[in-house]
């Protein structure tokens, strides 16, 4: 999986960006191989006037050929990651299992013949 990590009007430190990629690999790393590359854009919305405003929004691009967007703002940077990272989680999931909802089989059942 790689990860992206695109910032506006904001310093994007070393800690800022090891968080995002640990909080990254904890969500999706059962889904390696499904997963191929993660883009996150950080940014200050509303710049100094403060506020919920700082915004992290994450597109993971998954095989065969889906794509998952979350976003959320928050005031925190670091709790609006957590809380996009969890949700991207939950929907890469789903996502994971439509498709192999979609891939599996139609099972048929066996006619019930002794009710006639």
């Amino acid at each position: 999986m790689r990860v992206d990590i695109r910032v506006h009007d904001i310093d994007c430190t070393d800690a800022l960006r090891q968080h995002l990629e640990r909080r990254l690999r904890f969500a999706l790393g059962r889904f390696d191989g499904r997963v191929l590359r993660v883009t996150a854009r950080l940014a200050d919305v509303n710049g100094p006037r403060g506020g919920a405003d700082k915004r992290c929004q994450l597109r993971a691009l998954l095989r065969p050929a889906a794509q998952v967007v979350v976003d959320d703002t928050d005031a925190d940077l670091y709790a609006a990651i957590d809380r996009a990272t969890e949700r991207m989680g939950r929907a890469v999931t789903r996502a994971v299992q439509r498709a192999r909802a979609m891939a599996a089989p139609a099972t048929r059942r066996a006619p019930d013949w002794s009710a006639l």
